[in-house]
């Protein structure tokens, strides 16, 4: 019943909701098809209502789209994800190398093909809104008022402007504890959504919600590694801030992946206190990443061996308790954080 009610749902009609109590949701990110994927068990063990895979969810990296899809295949036959979708639905963005290419952005020539390719993995519905427009974001709410959490993949890749590359030496990043490639372009021309994505992104924050759990497939808020991110394109993330607070939006929170570690970050730039949970990955980690520089940490450490996120929702209290857990291989929790809906919100 479920399963139909999303397929319902991602057909366009986005004030459809899931009569479904939200209580677990599960994420991940960077899952390498070529590697054993033992963390599936424990997700599964978490027991989740709902898994988000937001990104890297294979490696693609190929224009040949009968590549892309025996690397799909790759990622079904295995034991561990077939029993995850035995038990709770499967919701999917991608970042870059699910899309076809490594940092890529619209000029990825097979962006079309590879749409429809990932969507059929999914088993996204024929008659879905995805299957129509450029680019696959979508958004789903679960439950009844003063129970609804509002689900929103974005699509940072379709639409997305070249990142500005960082030419300074080698030595001089180092000595900042910089490792990545990029530097921040405040230039307005540039975009990370896409004048549709946009718009249609404003539609959905005015939806009403208690809790909203916004998908970017790379960091929103740690902007200062050097590495893809929101923070490349300042201007973006400012209107993005400033979107939640025009809309009136509140009870969001942001999950995010790529980097290969899990952290917390935090920022009190926005409307209220903006938080973005990062679990990466499912199969790759970098202790070497997970060292870089980032002033806006707020979980007490960043985490750098296979992960998933994990969302515990309590709605048992006057205002519902979202509870942030990255855990690992053997179902530890590497660290945790809790936050109120009712901190969410405008003063």
């Amino acid at each position: 019943m479920l399963t139909c009610m999303l397929a319902a749902g991602s057909a366009g009609r986005a004030e459809e909701v899931s009569p479904m109590v939200l209580e677990t949701i599960a994420f991940g990110s960077c899952a390498s098809q070529n590697k054993p994927q033992p963390i599936w068990d424990e997700i599964v063990r978490a027991k989740p209502q709902l898994f988000l895979a937001i990104g890297d969810n294979i490696y693609g990296d190929t224009t040949d789209m009968e590549v892309m899809k025996a690397k799909y295949a790759e990622l079904g036959a295995k034991p561990g994800y077939q029993e995850l979708l035995k038990t709770c639905p499967v919701l999917a963005t991608w970042d870059d190398h699910d899309y076809g290419v490594n940092d890529g952005g619209a000029g990825y020539t097979r962006k079309v093909e590879s749409q429809q390719v990932m969507l059929d993995f999914y088993k996204v519905p024929a008659d879905s809104a995805r299957r129509k427009r450029p680019g696959v974001y979508e958004s789903w709410r679960f439950g009844p008022d003063g129970k609804r959490v509002q689900i929103i993949l974005l699509d940072l890749r379709y639409f997305r402007s070249r990142a500005a590359k960082d030419s300074r030496p080698a030595e001089e990043k180092k000595r900042q504890n910089l490792v990545g490639w990029y530097v921040p372009d405040p230039d307005p021309k540039l975009t990370v959504l896409g004048d549709a994505q946009w718009a249609w992104l404003e539609e959905q924050l005015k939806l009403p919600a208690d809790l909203r759990i916004i998908a970017s497939s790379f960091q929103l808020i740690a902007g200062e590694k050097g590495m893809e991110s929101w923070g490349c394109f300042p201007t973006e993330r400012r209107r993005l801030y400033d979107l939640i607070g025009s809309t009136g939006a509140a009870g969001t929170v942001f999950i995010s992946g790529d980097v290969h570690f899990s952290e917390i970050s935090k920022t009190d730039e926005g409307p209220y206190p903006l938080y973005d949970f990062t679990s990466s990955g499912l199969t790759n980690s970098s202790p070497v990443w997970a060292a870089a520089v980032n002033p806006r940490r707020a979980s007490p450490i960043a985490y750098a061996e296979p992960n998933f996120g994990l969302l515990k929702i309590d709605w048992s209290g006057p205002s519902p308790v979202l509870t942030m857990e990255a855990r690992g291989l053997t179902g530890n929790t590497a660290f945790s954080m809790t936050v109120k809906a009712s901190d969410l919100k405008k003063p």
